[in-house]
């Protein structure tokens, strides 16, 4: 068969060279057409998710929660005439902006007034004009200092000598809901850096920006950024090593001409499914670089061993094909499953990337088998001296060494493997699982800096939601009423009987003293801020009713004052109609039945390790005081969503480890039909993984869905060094006969281990340059495959060859030997260099 597809390749040079140039120009113009970063949150779990149900049912019915953009700075003189009017102005402007919704700040804040006349609260601003002098402005910071309200959302303030004194600022922005999600956020985050830098240069204050729409608008933009950085780096230092190792420019120039063309095809591949870019997909054009490079190497020294074998130039690329081609094409195989497997995540994310990786992988190697013999027939031979890297002293002493440890110091290399193991297994047991939202940020980094200005001010920007429902009780025409409908009612949506509240007022206002004391469970917590919701406006018009009284600011105990409020605040009632943005206000935090709510706070990244027994504290007060006969509850919100999917993806990611070690090992048995030498020969790939593991654990690096990633990719990449061997050693072993197993060993060695080490030595380099990145998942994602690789190296070849001799008196020898499911083509006569008539000019041997 491959000897069939080496003479398709060389017979059909020019048809195939044009093909090649068609498909790769229309993938080049479909990337340039279609690709476009990602600026929605990647969904992590499956639609079915009862977590993800529930979050996508809050933000139906009351919208996006992590819409909010906050800016701030801290200054006690805010109220100084000039600031304060160039704080009003910033305000003005911002709030213009196309795609901002609502702005909130000192200078836009609204207030409660009590119209006697027709019982009614009129909502009045605070700031009604542009301020025009010093005493205005000192009268609107005596105003906002005695509204509770705002105290810890919009301004926080401190005692100083028993006056209140205002310590830190900030101006809330909320964006419409399809400028979110889209390109134009971009823009708008730009347009409000600019105001806001000139305000901070004009009144020398250090300004601080955070919120879900600018962490995430700054993480798109440092993402598109290092995805052209990593690349450019991926081919300069290939090319380098390439250069080190081969001495020759044609072998440097073309394989970097092959892998760019692999590279574009990949990036076509995203625009091709309609995938965006994300933090994950942005790594596949580096990705592809670096480990389409080995197919090359491999291609290229048989080309050239050949050569210098029997000089025959076309027998030597014919060779080159069938002698590199299947051992090629299964070690791509096993890197791409490695990829592949993420598909089994169900993450929208990790299976775009996966899908991607792993159809790239496998075209990077097609692009490279047929165009390494096809570029290389047109080129003249290489001279003597260019070829002189294959009997490199160097690299010849060092397979001489291994060889000798091989066959001489088998107990040795057991004992040494076995510590290590030992010592690894120790420390993977130190790993923690600990995901961060802003998790692969540099501690130094200004984004990082100002989550936490607001996390020590505000106690934190992540969103975290209560969406609270009072069960209503199903009656007899509401039954008659969905059966209409053909809908069975689900027991678990209502109440059992009546003896439950109506509503969230009704009967007694119950319900809103236990959203109190919820409130007060959860602020009392260092880890989130003061709550925004029903019972902060009930409060809120307590004090308006009561004179602006700051000690008014509580929920009344007696009923008379309950009934008074809702009386004031009743909008259905006559001559009491709220108008457009009031009402729409309200049913952000309130539905037309008064039967569901929100408790809206912000919360702190603490990590989904403290997350969790955070939440397992808050769930037990909630079931207390919502029972769950006659209360709907729902914990949700942005970070919730992210903790479940941190946990959601951790799990997937091990499960599709096992899948990968699962699918390889099935490959191996079509390939070599003892079960001994499958077992063994996954030591070599499944040993890096745990020293990985333990090196985490020393430094500290822990399980995230940065970090497990690594372990698929690298187990499919190492198991291609073990495919290598032990079709060398089977080729040998076939050639010389079953007694032979030792010598077979040493030629396998030599014959493998100079391009492997060249491979090898590539991909080090290659992934090291990840540590560039500014994002600590990348970074660890370099190290972390770079050390595995070389562990990997010294395993497949070290190790592997002593299994193969201790095996050598088993029956495994002989199983190697039967008729493989697949079999690697072994032709050793003499291919006639006529038969296949490939003309070169002056090249006819």
């Amino acid at each position: 068969m491959w000897e069939k597809i080496s003479h398709f390749i060389l017979r059909n040079r020019v048809v195939i060279l044009v093909l090649m140039l068609l498909v790769t120009g229309f993938m080049g113009w479909k990337a340039k057409t279609n690709l476009e970063l990602s600026y929605k949150y990647a969904r992590v779990l499956p639609v079915d998710d009862s977590m993800y149900i529930a979050y996508e049912k809050f933000k139906a019915k009351y919208g996006e929660d992590g819409n909010v953009m906050v800016i701030g700075f801290k200054d006690t003189g805010m109220f100084q005439f000039n600031k304060f009017r160039d704080w009003y102005d910033l305000t003005d402007s911002i709030g213009k902006i196309n795609g901002v919704e609502n702005v909130m700040s000192t200078a836009r804040l609204y207030n409660l007034q009590p119209n006697d006349s027709i019982e009614k609260l009129d909502v009045l601003p605070v700031v009604n004009r542009r301020p025009q002098s010093q005493e205005e402005c000192d009268s609107i910071k005596k105003i906002i200092l005695r509204l509770p309200f705002y105290e810890g959302l919009i301004i926080t303030k401190k005692k100083t000598a028993g006056v209140d004194v205002p310590q830190v600022t900030v101006l809330a922005i909320t964006f419409t809901q399809k400028d979110l999600n889209s390109k134009n956020r971009l823009a708008i985050v730009g347009k409000i850096r600019d105001y806001v830098n000139h305000f901070g240069i004009k009144n020398h204050e250090e300004m601080h920006l955070s919120g879900m729409p600018w962490i995430r608008s700054e993480y798109m933009r440092k993402i598109s950024g290092e995805s052209t950085l990593l690349l450019v780096l991926s081919i300069l230092v290939t090319a380098l090593i390439l250069f080190i190792f081969f001495r020759y420019f044609n072998a440097v120039f073309f394989s970097l001409i092959i892998v760019i063309v692999g590279l574009i095809w990949s990036v076509g591949t995203i625009a091709l499914f309609d995938y965006k870019i994300t933090i994950l997909s942005g790594l596949i054009p580096s990705l592809i670089v670096i480990i389409g490079i080995p197919n090359c190497i491999f291609l290229i020294n048989k080309y050239q061993e050949e050569l210098v074998a029997h000089g025959n130039k076309t027998k030597a690329l014919s060779r080159m094909v069938q002698k590199v081609g299947l051992s090629n094409f299964l070690a791509n195989l096993t890197t791409s499953i490695g990829f592949g497997v993420f598909y089994f995540t169900n993450s929208s994310m990790l299976v775009e990337f996966g899908v991607v990786a792993a159809i790239n992988v496998m075209t990077t190697y097609f692009i490279a088998l047929v165009l390494t013999p096809i570029t290389f027939s047109y080129l003249p031979e290489p001279k003597p001296k260019q070829m002189k890297h294959l009997s490199g002293k160097r690299i010849n002493k060092i397979l001489a060494l291994v060889d000798k440890l091989v066959h001489h110091h088998r107990k040795a290399i057991y004992l040494g493997i076995a510590l290590a193991t030992i010592i690894a297994t120790l420390g993977f047991f130190k790993v923690k699982i600990n995901g961060y939202v802003v998790d692969d940020l540099p501690k130094n980094d200004p984004l990082y800096l100002d989550l936490k200005f607001f996390e020590k001010n505000f106690k934190g920007v992540l969103p975290f939601e209560v969406a609270l429902e009072v069960k209503p009780f199903l009656t007899d025409s509401m039954k008659r009423d969905l059966a209409k409908k053909g809908i069975k009612p689900n027991p678990d949506d209502y109440a059992p009987d009546t003896l439950g509240p109506k509503n969230i007022f009704l009967p007694n206002g119950e319900v809103l003293f236990n959203i109190d004391s919820l409130q007060r469970f959860v602020d009392s917590r260092p880890e989130f801020s003061k709550p925004v919701s029903v019972v902060e406006a009930v409060k809120f018009t307590n004090q308006a009713l009561n004179n602006g009284k700051v000690k008014a600011y509580r929920v009344p105990h007696d009923m008379i004052s309950l009934q008074r409020i809702a009386n004031y605040s009743n909008p259905n009632k006559e001559g009491k109609k709220l108008n457009e943005s009031n009402k729409q206000k309200l049913n952000t935090f309130l539905d037309s039945t008064y039967r569901s709510t929100r408790l809206s706070f912000q919360m702190a990244d603490v990590g989904s390790d403290s997350s969790k027994r955070i939440m397992a504290k808050i769930q037990p007060v909630v079931d207390s005081l919502f029972p769950r006969k006659y209360f709907k509850v729902d914990l949700t919100g942005n970070s919730r969503m992210f903790l479940r999917s941190f946990d959601y993806m951790l799990h997937h990611l091990f499960v599709s480890l096992l899948i990968a070690i699962g699918l390889i090992l099935l490959l191996g048995m079509a390939l070599f039909r003892s079960v001994w030498i499958i077992v063994l020969s996954k030591l070599p790939c499944l040993i890096p993984l745990v020293m990985t593991a333990g090196i985490m654990g020393y430094l500290g690096i822990p399980f995230k869905s940065s970090t497990i990633l690594i372990f698929s990719i690298a187990f499919g990449i190492a198991s291609d060094g073990t495919i290598y061997i032990l079709t060398a050693y089977r080729h040998q072993l076939r050639k010389l006969s079953a007694a032979n197993a030792s010598k077979a060993v040493s030629l396998a060695i030599k014959e493998t281990g100079l391009s492997m080490i060249y491979t090898n030595i590539i991909l080090f380099f290659g992934f090291a340059i990840f540590l560039v990145s500014s994002f600590g998942g990348t970074v660890a994602l370099g190290i972390l495959l770079s050390i595995t690789l070389i562990v990997s190296l010294a395993t497949n070849l070290v190790l592997l060859p002593c299994l193969l001799l201790s095996l050598e008196k088993r029956a495994s020898t002989k199983a190697l030997m039967k008729e493989p499911l697949i079999e690697i083509y072994d032709e050793e006569e003499d291919i006639d260099a006529d038969k296949l008539k490939i003309h070169h000019g002056h090249h006819h041997h």
